[in-house]
């Protein structure tokens, strides 16, 4: 190894998470012997040492225990899920987490971060998309000295560790089981502009749709912004046409359950006229009706581990930096089938 070993490289050898190696290293309980074994060999083998000078270069440093949840869209369930997995770790490591949302539109969104940052000098901070991407609020971010993990990014900065799951490839296996079923106009609803989930969903439906060579219609494709009350108007101008679709991908499950409700009013047989799919898989996905087809990311987990890295840079234990290479993780997705996709008519 041509650099010091972290904290996170003793986990990855001993097969255990970050904060069983910090039991170890602190001597505490809960910890088996056999694991208790693993880790200080690993530790042996990695020639791992807590960085002193840095740890008390650090303590000179008022530590808030503050840990910041930015995020630029309304909100939802998503936003909610990644909170939850954030505050189980910040209990964890004795931290606060401050919520806030920034308006990613606005022209003025790096004064309004600067000034949040002065009234509260929070420690690190986990973002969320639209503003993962953002480079006004990550100038902030750097200018400050505050480190941050994106949970993702369309372009991951190479200095900045992210988490995400594969939403490019997940959409593009919700696509192909579309048209297995035999569906080729398949309508579409995008997301928030500038927001990672739009760009790398739709880019998956785009794959799967050249590759089977079935042509992306334009008129099929409506802006839903990821919310229930803007995807209703959506639903109905592209049921009511003429050459309507026999399918349609919306790209979170809240727009899925405006097209549901539009298709009900208007007397569709559900999935026989019209096949549904969402993204997400909150809770409701399954008690709407008929249950609906849609792509199932670990959320919760998603915050959690993003909160891990970066209390791995924030530990007396560690060095203080980012390992390199920096940590890209990705967690797995699962495509759940349920009632509301069929074959086309």
């Amino acid at each position: 190894m041509d650099r010091k070993p972290t904290i996170i490289d003793v986990a990855q050898a001993a097969g255990v998470s970050i904060k069983t190696v910090s039991r170890v290293i602190n001597n505490e309980r809960y910890v088996s012997d056999d694991t208790r074994v693993r880790v200080r060999q690993a530790i042996a083998e990695l020639g791992f040492e807590a960085n002193v000078a840095a740890r008390d270069m650090r303590g000179q440093v008022q530590r808030t225990h503050l840990i910041a949840q930015l995020y630029g869209d309304p909100g939802g369930v998503y936003t909610s899920d990644i909170q939850v997995g954030l505050l189980e770790r910040c209990r964890y490591f004795g931290y606060h987490l401050l919520v806030e949302e920034l308006d990613y539109q606005s022209p003025d969104v790096e004064r309004r971060l600067s000034n949040l940052l002065r009234r509260y000098r929070f420690d690190g901070a986990v973002l969320t998309a639209p503003l993962t991407d953002n480079a006004a609020v990550l100038a902030a971010l750097d200018a400050a000295g505050i480190p941050f993990v994106c949970v993702t990014p369309v372009h991951a900065r190479a200095d900045t560790p992210s988490v995400s799951t594969d939403e490019r490839k997940a959409a593009y296996q919700l696509t192909q089981h579309l048209l297995s079923y035999g569906h080729r106009r398949i309508g579409f609803l995008r997301g928030l502009p500038n927001h990672a989930a739009t760009q790398l969903r739709m880019a998956g439906f785009a794959q799967a749709m050249a590759e089977a060579g079935a042509p992306v219609d334009p008129g099929l494709i409506e802006d839903g912004n990821f919310r229930y009350f803007t995807a209703l108007p959506c639903a109905q101008r592209l049921l009511s046409r003429p050459d309507r679709p026999t399918a349609i991908f919306a790209s979170n499950d809240e727009m899925a359950a405006a097209v549901l409700k539009v298709a009900h009013e208007m007397e569709f047989s559900l999935p026989g006229d019209l096949s549904v799919v969402g993204f997400d898989d909150v809770p409701a996905s399954e008690m709407l009706w008929p249950p609906l087809t849609t792509v199932r990311q670990p959320v919760q987990k998603l915050g959690a581990a993003a909160a891990d890295l970066l209390f791995a840079r924030l530990s007396p234990l560690g060095t203080g930096t980012w390992p390199s290479p920096v940590p890209r993780l990705i967690l797995q997705h699962d495509v759940v089938l349920r009632g509301s996709t069929a074959a086309a008519r």
